[in-house]
C-alpha cells in the first residue's frame, strides 16, 4: 500500500492520466469493487487510486488495500481532490467526493429489509443510500431490470440515473462452473468426500447468529471420513467482533478439521466445489443457486427479507434446517427434493444481463470519464483456484489474532 499524498505526487512518472477513485468502506465492499476496477487494467490512460472512509466495519480495509498494492489517498485528502470518476458500493460520505460517482450494490441486489433503527427500509434502496448526503450520483448501477420498479417506488429521483449492467459475481461463477472438478482437487477433496459449505451473512438473525446450535451438529453429526465442512462467515462478523474473537469462538472446529475461511479469501471457488450449502438470507447463499447443488436454510427471517427480492423466493423454496432430525438425514432429504429448475428460476432474478456485466460496466465507466473504450472485448475470467482446505483448518487450541 502506497500513500498518494500531496508531497509525493511531484515524483510521478506517468502524468496527466484520468484519475479513478475507488471508495472502499469495508472489506465486503472492497472485494466487489476489485472486480469492477479490474476492467481498467492495462489502460495507460488511467490511474486508479483507493481511499478508505471511516466506517464501523472498516478495520480490515487497510490490510486489504495493502495486499492489493493499491495507491491509497488518505480520506481527509481525497475529499479535497478532484477525480475523473469515483466508484462506491456504499453511501457513507461519498457526497464529499468531487467526481462523477457510480454507486453499485455490494451484494446480489437488494435483499435485506431494515425494520428498526432510524432509517428503516430496503438496504440499498433507501433515499440515504441512493442520494448520499442529498446529492445525486452520476449513475446508479443495478443488476436486474426488476430493480427499476423498486427504484421508482423508493426513490424516483434516482430512476433516470439507473443503468442495468448485470452482476459480476454471477458472471464469474457461471464462467467457472465447468472447472468444478479442478476446484475440488485443489481443495484436497477425494472423490468420495462431500463438501458442506456453511454460509452466513451478518446480524442477529443470520446463520452465525445461531452458530451455537449449528456448530455442535457439524462437529458431531457429520462423519469425518465422508464429509468435509467449511465455515464462510461475512466479513462484517469478523470486523464487528474482532478476528481473534471469531477464531476463539470457533476453536472447536479445529479438532474435526472444519475449515474456517478468513474474511479476505475468495469464497466463490468454495461455493462451486460444494455438494451442499447451508445458508441464510444473505447474498452468498443466493449465489449458491447458480451452482446446481441443494441448499438448506439455517436462518430465513421474513422480517429481514426484501419481499420483492429473489431471497424471498429462496426462503419459500429451500428446506429449513430442523433441530429435531439428524443433520445427515436432512442433507440427503434436501438432495432428494432438489429440483434444479426451481433454483434456476431464482438464480435468473440475480441479473437480467447474464454474461454482460463487464461489457456494460466498462462502457459506462469510460463514458463518464470521456474516454473511448479499449478495442477488445473485456474478459470474464474464472474465479481463482482455492488453496487446500488444510490451509484454513487450524490445529486444536491454536487461535490466531
Amino acid at each position: 500500500m502506497t500513500d498518494f499524498s500531496t508531497e509525493g505526487r511531484e515524483w510521478l512518472t506517468l502524468v496527466e492520466r484520468k484519475r479513478v477513485l475507488v471508495v472502499v468502506h469495508t472489506l465486503a465492499y472492497g472485494k466487489r469493487l476489485v472486480d469492477v476496477v479490474s476492467l481498467l487494467e492495462a489502460d495507460f490512460r488511467v490511474q486508479v487510486l483507493f481511499t478508505a472512509p471511516p466506517h464501523v466495519f472498516g478495520d480490515e480495509v487497510p490490510r486489504f488495500l495493502q495486499g492489493l498494492g493499491g495507491m491509497v489517498v488518505p480520506w481527509d485528502e481525497a475529499v479535497r481532490m478532484t477525480f475523473d470518476l469515483a466508484l462506491a458500493a456504499g453511501p457513507r460520505g461519498v457526497e464529499k467526493i468531487s467526481a462523477p460517482l457510480i454507486t453499485l450494490p455490494h451484494g446480489a441486489g437488494y435483499l435485506k429489509r431494515l425494520g428498526s433503527g432510524p432509517y428503516p427500509g430496503v438496504a440499498g434502496l433507501r433515499r440515504r443510500d441512493l442520494l448520499p448526503g442529498g446529492r445525486l450520483p452520476a449513475a446508479v448501477v443495478v443488476p436486474h431490470h426488476a430493480e427499476l420498479a423498486d427504484l421508482e417506488r423508493h426513490c424516483p429521483e434516482a430512476l433516470p440515473l439507473a443503468h442495468v449492467v448485470g452482476d459480476p459475481v454471477h458472471d464469474r461463477i457461471t464462467a467457472s462452473l465447468p472447472l468444478r472438478a479442478g476446484y475440488r482437487r485443489a481443495l484436497g477433496l477425494s472423490d468420495y468426500e462431500k463438501l458442506v459449505v456453511v454460509v452466513s451473512t451478518w446480524g442477529a438473525l443470520s446463520s452465525f447468529g445461531r452458530i451455537e446450535a449449528l456448530l455442535p451438529r457439524l462437529i458431531h453429526e457429520l462423519p469425518a471420513r465422508r464429509f468435509r465442512s467449511v465455515l464462510l462467515v461475512h466479513p462484517n462478523v469478523w470486523s464487528g467482533h474482532g478476528s481473534w474473537q471469531v477464531r476463539s469462538w470457533l476453536a472447536r472446529c479445529a479438532g474435526p478439521g472444519i475449515a474456517l475461511v478468513p474474511p479476505e479469501a475468495d469464497w466463490r471457488g468454495l461455493l462451486i466445489a460444494a455438494d451442499w450449502i447451508i445458508g441464510d438470507h444473505g447474498s452468498v447463499t443466493l449465489y449458491g443457486t447458480l451452482t446446481g447443488v441443494p441448499i438448506l436454510l439455517a436462518s430465513s427471517p421474513e422480517r429481514e427479507i426484501n419481499l420483492a427480492s429473489p431471497a424471498a423466493a429462496l426462503a419459500t423454496t429451500a428446506p429449513a434446517l430442523s433441530p429435531s432430525y439428524p443433520l445427515v438425514d436432512q442433507l440427503h432429504y434436501t438432495a432428494t427434493e432438489y429440483h434444479r429448475d426451481q433454483y434456476a428460476a431464482i438464480a435468473s432474478r440475480i441479473t437480467s444481463e447474464p454474461g454482460r456485466f463487464n461489457r456494460n460496466m466498462r462502457r459506462l465507466m469510460y463514458l463518464l470519464m470521456g474516454l473511448g473504450q479499449p478495442a477488445h472485448e473485456p474478459e470474464t475470467a474464472p474465479v481463482p483456484v482455492p488453496p487446500p482446505l488444510s490451509t484454513w483448518a487450524r490445529q486444536p487450541g491454536e487461535v490466531q489474532a
